[in-house]
């Protein structure tokens, strides 16, 4: 289905899905739907693996963690520690797992604060100097060129290089001959401001002329693991900036380096005004946690809420099963009604699951199709989320991003839930 493309993939990609589950059991069904919305629970986290595996072979933990890290596959590595004859043998052949330029690298993460101070406290000390970097609306990339061989990856280490030529033609543009460069590549307007979000998904999606025509992707850096034949992930930031700037030039994502806390929350305020996510605050002390979430980065977004009313709710599955869990969301329609916005199930504790499911029950309206139900407008939920998006899918034209529920709202009636004139101001770029 993957590899379906051009006129009329739509409707097979239709048709092989319909011949999958055609031929499934029921459980089989059941599994497939979960993993295909991403709801599927197999209790198999990545990290849990790689304790397993550090047991199992009587490595250090670390050492594994650094071969996956580098590897980017943990059946790889568990191959390998496994087959050693014993912990000394396996902890030399973890050892081995280096990077390679041309082979991604599981990529850094951050932790998250609720604003720019805060994202300070967790650095400390204070009023010592960090990197404020502008944090991009676009697609997280990976950029690995040896020569005249450039290979492009995603967050997930897909390898999306026959998609974007225009990356690839920058990456060839720069100075060094070999380097992995970590960034995000989204689409801009002639005044460097982001386009909406879905503008960029749907273009690294696709390698369609028109696509590629209609819409050109800039890559942004923000840091570098290996330039001209050194590793540099176990280097301090600062260390690895002053490499960046060498090798990107108008590419480097715009940042800051500051110790004090009002000059970063003004760029933070800067960046938001001009059509950014938010910013990244980073300690210029700390290595490369490559996929991880490392304590040395913690990004700040601003956090909008409105006040919706439950329209539906949906029945859970899985750990969520025999509750109300997945609720509709919708916002007033000043000439009467509501229009929806969206759904989500984010951010409920199994008491809030257990309140709605008693809530929802006592509100229930009209027929039910044994999975939705439709409840009466009655009930206003606080939602925040990071941001509004233009949507072809429900009839008010937008949708929320990472919706998720902050509290119930008793001391609100639906005639003072926000109109859909209020989500529409909130606005999307371009």
């Amino acid at each position: 289905m993957a590899g379906l493309s051009g006129p009329g993939s739509d409707a097979a990609r239709a048709a092989e899905a319909s011949a999958l589950f055609g031929a499934a059991t029921e459980r089989e069904q059941r599994f497939l739907r979960g993993l295909v919305a991403g709801e599927l629970r197999q209790g198999a986290l990545d990290a849990v693996v790689v304790d397993a595996i550090a047991e199992a072979s009587g490595a250090a933990v670390e050492a594994v963690r650094r071969a996956v890290m580098l590897r980017g596959d943990t059946g790889a590595v568990a191959v390998a520690a496994l087959r050693a004859p014993d912990p000394a043998a396996a902890g030399e052949v973890l050892d081995a797992f280096g990077l390679e330029v041309g082979r991604p690298v599981r990529p850094m993460l951050a932790q998250s604060a609720p604003d720019v101070a805060a994202a300070l406290d967790k650095l400390g000390p204070p009023d010592a100097e960090v990197s404020v970097d502008t944090k991009l609306d676009g697609i997280r990339i990976q950029v690995h060129r040896s020569g005249d061989d450039v290979r492009v990856f995603t967050r997930s280490l897909d390898d999306i290089t026959p998609r974007v030529p225009e990356i690839v033609a920058a990456a060839l543009a720069l100075g060094a001959e070999t380097f992995v460069l970590d960034g995000e590549a989204l689409a801009v307007d002639a005044s460097g401001t982001p386009r909406p979000f879905q503008e960029t998904a749907s273009r690294s999606a696709s390698q369609e002329a028109e696509a590629l025509a209609a819409v050109e992707l800039t890559p942004f850096f923000f840091d570098v693991l290996h330039a001209d034949g050194h590793d540099l992930l176990d280097e301090p930031l600062r260390d690895r900036l002053a490499v960046l700037d060498g090798i990107a030039g108008p590419y480097a994502v715009p940042r800051l380096v500051t110790g004090d806390p009002d000059e970063a929350a003004a760029f933070f305020t800067d960046a938001v005004t001009r059509g950014q996510e938010g910013v990244v605050v980073k300690s210029l002390d700390a290595p490369y946690a490559a996929g991880r979430r490392g304590a040395g980065w913690v990004k700040v977004k601003p956090r909008h809420t409105l006040d919706l009313v439950v329209l539906a709710v949906e029945r859970g599955s899985g750990r969520r099963q025999g509750y109300l869990s997945n609720i509709h969301l919708g916002a007033r329609d000043p000439d009467g009604g509501f229009v929806m916005l969206g759904k989500t199930f984010k951010g409920m504790t199994d008491a809030m699951l257990a309140w709605q499911t008693e809530r929802f029950t006592e509100l229930a309206d009209g027929p039910t199709d044994g999975y939705v139900v439709k409840v009466r407008p009655e009930q206003v939920v606080e939602i925040a989320f990071d941001g509004v998006q233009r949507s072809t899918r429900y009839p008010g034209g937008v949708a929320l991003r990472f919706a998720r529920v902050v509290r119930y709202r008793d001391d609100k009636t639906p005639a003072e839930a926000d109109t859909i004139d209020a989500v529409r101001a909130l606005g999307t770029p371009g």
